[in-house]
């Protein structure tokens, strides 16, 4: 039976697109349901509409001191359309235990660094004052943890001399367009292991800490 998916944006949405582009080249047996903002302005949006996905927002702004309600409405929404998996594409919200709850091991999300090193932001520029010799991006399971969830896969890419923050950032982003389709294949193939693909500089890091 054909997957349903649904992907959270809060900008402009590179890895969507290349998520959207691999299903369209490798003929996916999936149906993208919903592109979902929590921004009305996230140029996203716009390209989901142009695909002729349906968008929608739901703006954070709105729940201000009601985190749990946002998470559940969230979750109430993805319901309504029968969601199979959630892919965060660069939403930028932690999501508590209303979302990850019915959710659990049904939504992924990337982040740009070899975790466990690095969750929150400014990852780039923190590989950079480690003196680390290699960077790269992290698939896991959304839990309510920031970054925290399972590994599934990892792609490292070296930190060159003379790098600063954004070319890093310029390189990793190329293999994050390369390793989000393929898990997302997978995970629709049935065929997603998580941990199998953890790079081995990963484990080391991860044993250390």
């Amino acid at each position: 039976m054909s997957k349903r998916l649904a992907i959270l944006i809060s900008g402009r949405g590179s890895n969507m697109e290349s998520i959207l582009a691999a299903a369209k080249r490798e003929s996916w047996d999936a149906e993208f349901c919903l592109v979902l903002s929590n921004k009305p302005d996230a140029a996203g949006l716009r390209t989901a509409s142009a695909a002729g996905i349906p968008t929608r927002v739901l703006d954070h702004r709105e729940y201000r001191g009601r985190r749990p309600e946002y998470d559940a409405d969230l979750a109430s929404i993805l319901q309504a359309e029968r969601v199979d998996l959630v892919i965060l594409a660069g939403f930028m919200r932690i999501l508590g235990a209303n979302f990850t709850t019915p959710f659990a091991r049904r939504a992924l999300n990337i982040h740009p660094s070899l975790l466990p090193l690095y969750p929150g932001l400014n990852t780039h520029q923190r590989a950079l004052d480690a003196g680390d010799s290699r960077a790269g991006c992290t698939i896991h399971f959304v839990d309510e943890t920031l970054d925290g969830g399972e590994i599934v896969a990892q792609a490292e890419v070296p930190i060159l001399a003379g790098d600063d923050a954004s070319a890093l950032a310029a390189r990793v982003l190329v293999e994050e367009h390369k390793l989000y389709p393929r898990v997302v294949r997978d995970w629709i193939l049935g065929k997603l292991t998580p941990t199998s693909n953890l790079t081995a500089s990963a484990r080391a890091q991860e044993a250390q800490s």
